[in-house]
């Protein structure tokens, strides 16, 4: 927590997972990451209602991933309730864009990735599975009951919980990194929003409509200049996918979800 000279706090956090206690970050370096985090918030305010580049930082990118996921799970596929259904086949992102769920994923240091398991909840063998290949949907993620529903084979996602009956769940769902740096890809900024946090749950995966409160760094001429919040970054999915512009190099998995960073053109920001 940080204090403004007007007495308004700022709060942020850092933090670091992993499979073995060895390959956890120090804390001293969890602790300054999280200072530095909460002292450039200080100063924070809102900005004018515009369309600009938004650039999406890897701890708020895999949020979109998820709500790509749960677009092309087999329950709402079946139902006809997203925005992909009928779809696959067709270039529904930008060609830059290659989205993979890999149960059987090693992580660098020889372990296994959060989400890795040698057999899904109905006890298939795990698989790995290209869902979205550069810009074009090449599968849905299905368990055997929504399988048999579109007249398809599993993909061996299925997941349940102490008891009911199997849902589906990812297990590594990742998007294959690009070559920009965070740095490289804020530098071709002209003016912009690079989003540190998101809250809510505006995303409506039938119609594709996106809208989340957001706070982050406003970008201008290529250089992060001062903290934004009070703010609402908008969209469409559909649209969004299409508009992702740049990917960048600096994939790492803090969980079973991980994205690097990503900047969408042509989004909104609902401000002052």
């Amino acid at each position: 927590m940080a204090e403004d000279v007007d007495g308004s706090k700022q709060v942020d956090y850092w933090w670091s997972g992993a499979r073995r206690l060895a390959d956890l970050e120090s804390p001293e370096s969890i602790g300054k990451e999280a200072a530095r985090r909460t002292l450039r918030r200080l100063g924070a305010r809102r900005v004018p209602t515009q369309r600009v580049p938004i650039v999406f930082a890897p701890e708020v990118a895999g949020s979109l991933l998820g709500s790509i996921f749960e677009a092309a799970s087999g329950d709402v596929i079946w139902r006809g309730a997203s925005f992909l259904a009928g779809r696959l086949g067709e270039q529904i992102a930008s060609a830059n864009l290659t989205l993979v769920d890999d149960n059987t994923m090693l992580l660098p240091t020889g372990m296994g990735g959060f989400g890795t398991s040698p057999f899904d909840g109905e006890g298939l063998p795990s698989l790995r599975t290209v869902v979205v290949e550069q810009g074009v949907l090449r599968n849905y993620l299905l368990n055997t009951y929504t399988a048999r529903k579109l007249g398809m084979k599993s993909t061996h996602n299925a997941s349940r919980g102490l008891a009911g009956t199997p849902g589906i769940g990812c297990g590594n769902l990742y998007l294959e990194p690009g070559t920009q740096t965070p740095e490289q890809i804020i530098a071709d900024v002209t003016a912009g929003l690079y989003v540190t946090s998101l809250m809510g749950f505006g995303v409506n995966v039938v119609t594709g409509d996106y809208s989340r409160g957001a706070t982050g760094l406003w970008i201008e001429n290529g250089e992060l200049t001062h903290a934004v919040e009070e703010i609402t970054v908008a969209g469409n999915l559909a649209e969004m996918l299409r508009h992702v512009t740049a990917i960048g190099s600096d994939l790492e998995f803090r969980g079973a979800i991980a994205s690097p960073t990503l900047r969408i053109d042509g989004m909104t920001i609902a401000g002052a």
